[in-house]
């Protein structure tokens, strides 16, 4: 009975389970703000309007997940304080600067360009409108890069001082913490795996009414454009992805080994990359694998002879360098240095094979509706499921990223057992966890609804006036 009321394991146990369900919705708002801003623009340059329509469509999309969104982020702010005030004592003054952007700057001028564009149809400048979507835009990515940078802390504390006095790391250099190395590499990673999620999204709406021969010429449209942004942005998710794991390897070693399940140091030829494994139950032998030689190499370093640090070596490292005597927010009670590996290493993998399977699906997409034939019915269907198999890698993507930290809460520097909340019992942790999975379920459903019913409408019949301009009442009155 005490496991379930231990309050470090519920305490993760949430904020994992949260943080996971508001990211659900981050990805498409970055996403979806790029693609709808992209269709009024193409809509503003030819006149078409059925450019206008999908802009309409996907726009209340946007704008029912970006609601959404709002209110499951309040709540990662309250878990700081409640589960986890040793570690929001710790970095509160680093935190501060890149949350206090995000909010002031980044939320503020996102919402406000937001509201211009809802109530703007019929007031603004059609150039000066469009431009408000595309400050929508970039207030979504700055708001994800001030967030990266905060995360970026606790993969790479850099920028601080550590007041051994008082227990807390202090502000030294805002540039340093807004510009750490994971920061910069992880920022268009997120973006473009942001982009995989809208794209397919945008594929399902549209194979959803094509199956059903509705809206053929927007809906076409709207397939091979949200298809090649998927494909595009695989290519970017790869391309940056290398540069985050040669980043990682160089920043957090152990995560990089417990990728690979690597116990032994290895270079070259022996750094290979395993597609599949078997080991035995603690993970520590390898059975039987199916490897491709030098790939880890690549990866890690960027070269094919490069050396990769193992499992077993880091563990002695770390035990001399984080377990002395005046090392007491550095060792973990266990001695243990790694993560959980077979989380790790599979988890790495459902990330790359989910996001390839995506890309491979809008790629056959392309060419099967290169023409205008008619196609079978299950081609609508696997398209239309595979819309969130670009989410379900996210969210695998950060499942590696966090559990991978592990022991540490901030890399090097506190461990996450020591940043959790002292006077919190475990029966309280267990009940906020219960409270905030039936709210958050309930708000799944509410959200499903609410973006199924709009994609199941379709975009809005939009007349036009004696001019060939599109009715401005009509406008007004779609949201």
């Amino acid at each position: 009975m005490n496991e379930f009321l231990d309050a470090l394991t519920l305490a993760r146990w949430q904020f994992g389970l949260t943080t996971l369900y508001h990211f659900i919705f981050v990805p498409l708002t970055i996403g979806l703000s790029l693609l709808v801003a992209i269709l009024q623009t193409v809509w503003v340059r030819t006149g078409k309007v059925k450019y206008l329509k999908l802009t309409r469509l996907f726009g209340k999309i946007f704008l029912i997940n970006f609601a959404m969104g709002v209110v499951t982020g309040i709540v990662q702010e309250f878990q700081f304080g409640m589960n986890w005030s040793n570690y929001s004592r710790f970095v509160g003054d680093i935190f501060g600067a890149p949350l206090a952007m995000e909010g002031l700057i980044a939320f503020f001028f996102e919402a406000t360009f937001i509201g211009l564009w809802i109530f703007g149809w019929d007031k603004l400048p059609k150039k000066i409108h469009l431009m408000t979507i595309w400050f929508v835009w970039i207030g979504t990515v700055l708001s994800a890069y001030f967030i990266l940078a905060a995360n970026a802390f606790m993969q790479n504390p850099v920028g601080y001082t550590l007041n051994e006095e008082k227990g807390r790391a202090e502000l030294e250099s805002i540039g340093d913490v807004l510009l750490n190395p994971v920061a910069v590499t992880q920022f268009p990673h997120t973006i473009f795996a942001a982009l995989m999620f809208a794209g397919t999204v945008m594929v399902a709406v549209a194979a959803w009414h094509l199956k059903r021969n509705q809206y053929v010429d927007e809906m076409r449209t709207a397939l091979r454009f949200g298809a090649w942004t998927n494909i595009i942005a695989f290519l970017g998710v790869g391309l940056t992805g290398h540069s985050l794991g040669m980043v990682m390897t160089e920043t957090q070693p152990m995560k990089m080994a417990a990728a690979e399940a690597l116990y032994e140091n290895a270079s070259g030829a022996d750094a290979s990359f395993s597609i599949f494994s078997l080991g035995t139950p603690d993970g520590a032998h390898e059975i039987f694998s199916i490897r491709i030689p030098y790939l880890l190499s690549f990866l890690s370093t960027g070269t094919f002879d490069g050396s990769v640090e193992g499992i077993r070596n880091l563990q002695s490292d770390y035990e001399a360098m984080y377990c002395g005597a005046d090392s007491l927010m550095t060792c973990p009670s266990d001695g243990q240095f790694a993560p959980i590996i077979w989380v790790t290493y599979w988890a790495f993998r459902w990330m790359i094979g989910l996001g390839a399977l995506a890309a491979l699906v809008s790629a056959v997409g392309l060419w099967l509706t290169r023409k205008n034939t008619e196609l079978p019915a299950w081609t609508w269907k696997v398209a239309i499921w595979t819309a969130p198999i670009p989410m379900l890698a996210s969210l695998v993507g950060w499942i590696f990223t966090e559990m991978g930290r592990q022991p540490w809460i901030v890399f090097g520097v506190m461990t996450t057992e020591q940043g959790v909340s002292p006077g919190v019992p475990g029966w309280a942790v267990l009940v906020s966890l219960i409270v905030f999975t039936v709210v958050y379920g309930a708000l799944a459903v509410v959200e499903f609804k609410l973006i199924t019913k709009a994609a199941k409408e379709g975009p809005p019949e939009i007349a036009n006036d004696v001019d060939g301009e599109p009715d401005h009442q009509a406008l007004a009155t779609v949201y």
